[in-house]
């Protein structure tokens, strides 16, 4: 039986250094469907970095067992929202939709008006969820993978915002 997650059942928090080998494993676990780039999605090095520059809030069981996390930034008015993860075990409960309302209304007490992510265009099944979250495509941008895209692959960047 699938139970529905709500903001009552998990704990949503700003996750710190202690977290990091659980949400590299997370974060890979989520994104193994991205056959098309060399490697795994992320690593302690790399999400150490992304945490120097933004916040990853975590959304946890009430055993404290991580199951989703969303990465956020403040750019000025703006807010940046990526690499939304969440465990393919608990995925289609409502966790995504969750965690992207808890990073918008965190934008937006930092002072931020819009909120922009960007979707990669080898991941089109994530236009409509997007779209169903309120996002709006606004363009397009060169991919800047962290890591080699596979041989052959060719890749870019789905801009979307949405007003905070």
């Amino acid at each position: 039986m699938t139970v529905k997650a709500t903001a009552s059942t998990l704990h949503i928090r700003p996750a710190t250094k202690v977290d990091i080998p659980r949400l590299v494993q997370l974060v890979n676990s989520a994104f193994s469907i991205e056959t098309f780039l060399e490697g795994t999605r992320t690593d302690e090095v790399r999400l150490t970095a992304t945490m120097s520059k933004g916040e990853i809030l975590l959304a946890e069981d009430h055993q404290a067992q991580p199951l989703a996390s969303v990465y956020i930034e403040v750019r000025g008015d703006r807010g940046y929202l990526g690499m939304l993860a969440v465990d393919p075990a608990h995925q289609g409960q409502g966790l995504g939709r969750l965690l992207v309302e808890a990073a918008q209304k965190h934008l937006r007490r930092q002072g931020c008006a819009v909120v922009d992510i960007s979707v990669l265009s080898l991941r089109p099944e994530l236009l409509p969820l997007y779209r169903r979250f309120g996002f709006v495509e606004n363009g397009m941008e060169e991919f800047k993978p962290s890591r080699p895209l596979k041989s052959g692959v060719k890749c870019h960047c789905v801009m979307m915002s949405k007003a905070l």
